[in-house]
């Protein structure tokens, strides 16, 4: 067998479409050199190099697709955190089988507890299993069929809305909804019921949708609806953001003023007010008379205690 030009073998690999073998040919060829590999073996390793770029690739371009807010994954979920989550449970739906059955999952709890966090995260998951995702927050979805409701194009909405295999509505309940969303947002579920999952994040409780919707009725249907084939999954615990700012304020601030302390002192110079140096309240709850100073009209100046206004 006559060797092959190395220029016509990138050409081949180019028109078969196999991009990483030939972006990374001589590096993939010196390790299995180096691995003494058979040809068999080299052969597959080869092709696992071109699936995983795909892969990667494909993953990459779902994830754009879906308008994920960010990128979250549930190895960086603090778990420790939110004491009132089985782990396990939230690992078993990673695998993403109750998308396979069309099932809803709804993630039900306070602000900041890590529900969209959850939710971003399964929903990669679900692309990594090549399901077709769709994230969209609960008030731009309602204005999407609003808007084609009032263009004569909802069905068509709903069509395109009906497609994606996981449909995620995150922070639904923050805002009521208004006259005849409901019935829109009824038109939806109706339209998905086992055919495709919905994941949904609000922060009440199923027995408060029905002020969320404004008609108890609709919102009976809905969940009727959504509540036959599903896993209902509650948060009780305190908001990572107010938790962070917590851990935030507790820390020492050495050296620095706090700008709610300065207000009084600029309207006394404001007001003429002058007098001797007086101690100021750092942020570490000591007094210093000397040390400290307040930037006031551009320049540093010590504090004055309130004596008599200027004549």
């Amino acid at each position: 067998m006559t060797s092959m030009d190395p220029d016509v073998l990138i050409a081949t690999l180019d028109r078969l479409k196999l991009t990483a073998i030939r972006d990374q040919l001589d590096t993939l060829l010196d390790e299995a050199a180096r691995s003494k590999m058979t040809l068999r073996e080299a052969l597959a390793f080869l092709v696992s190099r071109e699936i995983a770029r795909r892969d990667e690739r494909r993953i990459s371009m779902s994830s754009k697709l879906a308008q994920f807010p960010f990128v979250r994954e549930l190895d960086g979920f603090e778990f420790e955190a939110q004491p009132s989550l089985d782990q396990g449970q939230i690992r078993e739906l990673a695998t993403c089988r109750w998308i396979a059955h069309g099932d809803t999952l709804l993630f039900l709890g306070p602000p900041g507890t890590g529900k969209t966090h959850l939710a971003v995260s399964l929903g990669r998951e679900a692309i990594r299993q090549n399901y077709n995702v769709q994230f969209v927050t609960a008030a731009t979805l309602v204005a999407m069929l609003a808007k084609a409701y009032s263009d004569g194009s909802l069905d068509k909405q709903l069509t395109i809305l009906s497609r994606p295999k996981l449909l995620i509505i995150d922070e639904l309940g923050y805002l009521p909804f208004e006259a005849n969303a409901a019935h829109l947002f009824f038109q939806l579920v109706s339209r998905r019921y086992e055919k495709g999952s919905i994941l949904i994040t609000s922060n009440r409780s199923v027995g408060e949708w029905g002020s969320v919707f404004g008609d108890p009725v609709v919102a009976t249907a809905i969940l009727d609806r959504l509540l036959h084939h599903s896993t209902v999954i509650t948060i009780r615990g305190d908001s990572y953001r107010l938790r962070e700012k917590r851990q935030r304020n507790s820390k020492p601030m050495r050296g620095r003023i706090a700008s709610s302390k300065m207000l009084p002192i600029v309207s006394l110079f404001r007001m003429g007010w002058s007098g001797v140096v007086i101690p100021i309240r750092r942020m570490d709850g000591k007094a210093d008379q000397h040390g400290d100073t307040v930037g006031i009209g551009g320049s540093n100046c010590r504090a004055v205690s309130i004596g008599e206004p200027k004549r």
